[in-house]
């Protein structure tokens, strides 16, 4: 199993001869330090690099690409080599990124000869960052192990190899970037002819155009994904398998072969652009017997010939994505038909408001006349415009209804194959749910849809671990009744009466804030390994006990949380010295020094009823731990109403904006920047009355007690 590594955070290895796979968000020079017990480097001789690719026991690419396999054999290296340290670098002069933080984050595997992962880190958090150490290798008591670095630097590769203790570093880091430009000018290929000419003088292009009439799942269906060298692909990691190759996550060796085997290869110059989705495999419509005697159909003298009826769209496929395991297949399955029912529904409503903008048109040019306002030819004009009108939006609404039954056919075979990190709670995979092995790579926070279409919903995923915190808004503010609203009807039928034609109940409010909180909590303790991730509240009040029954009766969480500012005060200082500790453990590279009182597991604080209770130092602390918490293992959740803290002003705005609000009913308040689509957000509630929410605590409970013993 892979053993997926925060910052500062190490894992055993029980093999020398390792691989190391990188997949970056663009291109990147991989490069290898072979460092002294201090991390110290006597020379450039100790860098392994594209101008120098081979060291003892070090094999690095010669090239930057956006993926990368080293090759490592710890058993051959000196015994003077203690730290082998992967360093990752933006090239420059070629065209590519001058930041990390411009692209999807990189991630480094460490795996088996045969792929087998061993460990796998996501450098999540780098932006001015122009070179990184990525992860090291260290030798401890004769045994190694692999540490999840993430040492950013802005001022370049010289910059990193200087802070190793090379002297040369401004030297190498030049004869390394002229190394690069050397090996991208032999990898240019030679321009393409632009077209061919045919003997009576009249040009035809080399490729036809691409069928835009082609449903998305369809057009998934009917190409491989595009090779992700070029960087341009997200949502995926490296983890190795038997499927074809997906690029790495929030970006995704050598390019992995597509379902046929067939390396894919970037499209010669001067070819039209392929709109269809680049992380979707090719599907293969099932070969059809041909005819033993085909009979060609004979028609009439001077009849047109019928036209070829299309192709039928492959029958959809759970898993049909790129990926190297099918939890990443998955995972991008799913974002790809968001991806789809974005474009479809932005291709709807533009032909909708071109007939409306149309019809106005014609209609101003028809009775621009006064003379013609009025009378028989008026009327003509009129309806003329109409029908013209109607025939526009009936069109578009046809196309967009056979999109809609592409995708919907794929999501009722997408959603029982998914697992329970990204399954709803009255998903069956839940009652065979036992405890995880490594963490997953994303977490379902709930569904997503679009008023032209609310039967097909899209799982809302967010990698894991969490970049942001959570904040549950249950302040009625938001909710107010603005008029009629199909959203609201349902919710008033599923959710109960927090939803009124008149003001929110704000008491059925706060309660379903404290269950989404609830089903938050235990999704995540489900999906980590066991111990591996903990629940702490802050409930000054003490009026979320009835909701947190099910973490308590359990024993998830070990006691009730202490009520008044003390409670707040004991939570909020042991949080924040952990979040201290280990920043500066990862810093000096010790993360074995860390005292033993410290809890390394990942740590969810749950905050109910801010701002009661908490004074100008526990907001100050509360903060720090919503900028720095993340990076280390620290995550907020918030079930709060920001009208309660108006009394602070613009001093908690950066507090709210750096969390991701969710809300307990449906509201449609989450914008993609893509087109600017406004979805509706439906928390990720179990059905009433089922008890799978406290099933699935007493297992993790029942885990963990397994792993003390």
């Amino acid at each position: 199993m892979t053993a997926e590594l925060v910052r500062g955070q190490n894992h055993a290895l029980d093999r020398t001869r390792v691989e190391i796979r990188i997949t970056a968000g663009g291109p990147v020079v991989a490069a290898v330090t072979l460092g002294d017990a201090q991390g110290r480097l006597p020379g450039t001789e100790a860098v392994a690099h594209p101008g120098a690719p081979r060291r003892t026991g070090i094999e690095v690419p010669r090239q930057a690409a956006a993926e990368h396999r080293l090759a490592v054999d710890l058993g051959a290296l000196p015994d003077a080599v203690h730290r082998v340290s992967v360093l990752l670098a933006l090239p420059t002069g070629i065209g590519a990124l001058t930041t990390f933080g411009a692209a999807a984050p990189p991630s480094v595997r460490v795996t088996d000869l045969d792929g087998t992962g061993l460990a796998g880190y996501t450098l999540t958090g780098l932006g001015a960052e122009s070179a990184v150490v990525a992860v090291e290798l260290y030798r401890r008591a004769g045994a190694w192990k692999v540490r999840a670095v993430g040492q950013g630097y802005a001022d370049g590769l010289a910059a990193l190899l200087r802070d190793q203790g090379l002297p040369q570093a401004a030297e190498l880091a030049a004869e390394i970037e002229e190394a690069v430009g050397r090996g991208h000018a032999r990898a240019v290929p030679a321009p393409a002819p632009a077209a061919a000419h045919r003997p009576d003088g009249h040009a035809r292009p080399l490729h036809p155009a691409p069928d835009t009439t082609t449903p998305p799942a369809a057009d998934r269906a009917a190409a491989a994904p595009a090779a992700a060298s070029d960087g341009h692909s997200a949502h995926a990691s490296a983890e190795p398998g038997p499927s074809v190759h997906a690029p790495s996550a929030h970006g995704p060796g050598p390019t992995a072969p597509t379902a046929e085997g067939a390396t894919p290869t970037a499209p010669p110059a001067g070819a039209p652009v392929d709109y269809r989705h680049p992380k979707r495999r090719a599907t293969p419509a099932p070969a059809t017997p041909a005819p033993a005697t085909p009979t060609p159909p004979v028609s009439a003298p001077g009849a047109p010939a019928s036209p070829a009826s299309p192709p039928a769209p492959s029958l959809p496929v759970a898993g049909d994505a790129a990926g190297w395991s099918m939890e990443e297949r998955l995972y991008n399955q799913v974002w790809g038909m968001f991806e789809d029912l974005t474009r479809s529904v932005a291709a709807y409503r533009s032909a909708s408001d071109f007939a409306e903008s149309r019809l106005e048109q014609e209609l101003d040019t028809a009775l621009s006349d006064p003379r013609n306002r009025l009378g028989t030819a008026a009327d003509a004009a009129r309806a003329t415009a109409r029908d013209k009108h109607a025939a526009l939006v009936t069109q578009a609404r046809a196309a967009l209804d056979r999109d809609l039954a592409q995708l919907a056919a794929e999501s009722e075979v997408v959603e029982p194959a998914l697992p329970p990190a990204f399954a709803r709670w009255d998903s069956p995979v839940w009652q065979a749910h036992r405890s995880a092995q490594e963490r997953p790579m994303a977490l379902r926070l709930g569904e997503l849809h679009l008023p032209e279409v609310r039967d097909l919903r899209i799982p809302m995923l967010v990698r894991l671990p969490l970049e942001r915190g959570l904040w549950i808004d249950c302040g009625p503010d938001a909710y107010a009744w603005r008029g009629p609203d199909p959203d609201r009807a349902y919710a008033r039928r599923e959710l109960g009466s927090a939803l009124t034609d008149g003001p929110p109940d704000e008491a059925e409010l706060r309660r379903l804030s404290l269950e989404t909180a609830v089903a938050l909590a235990a999704r995540m303790l489900a999906v980590h390994p066991a111990g591996e991730f903990a629940v702490q509240v802050i409930d000054p009040g003490g009026t979320a006990l009835p909701a947190l029954a099910p973490l308590l009766e359990t024993g998830v969480l070990p006691a009730a949380p202490v009520p008044g500012a003390q409670g707040v005060a004991t939570v909020l200082e042991g949080l924040t010295r952990r979040v201290d500790l280990v920043q500066m453990a990862v810093r000096s590279r010790a993360a074995d020094a860390l005292p033993p009182d410290v809890d390394t597991a990942d740590q969810l604080l749950i905050v109910h009823d801010f701002p009661h209770g908490f004074d100008d130092r526990a907001v100050t602390r509360l903060r720090y731990l919503a900028d720095e918490g993340p990076a280390v293992g620290v995550h907020l959740l918030m079930v709060a109403d920001r009208a309660q803290a108006r009394e602070y002003g613009p001093v908690l705005d950066p507090l709210w904006r750096s969390l991701l609000r969710i809300t307990p009913v449906p509201d449609a308040h989450l914008a993609d920047p893509w087109v600017g689509h406004a979805w509706t957000y439906e928390p990720p509630l179990a059905p009433r009355g089922s008890q799978v929410v406290r099933q699935v605590l007493a297992r993790v409970a029942e885990a963990r007690r397994e792993r003390r013993s």
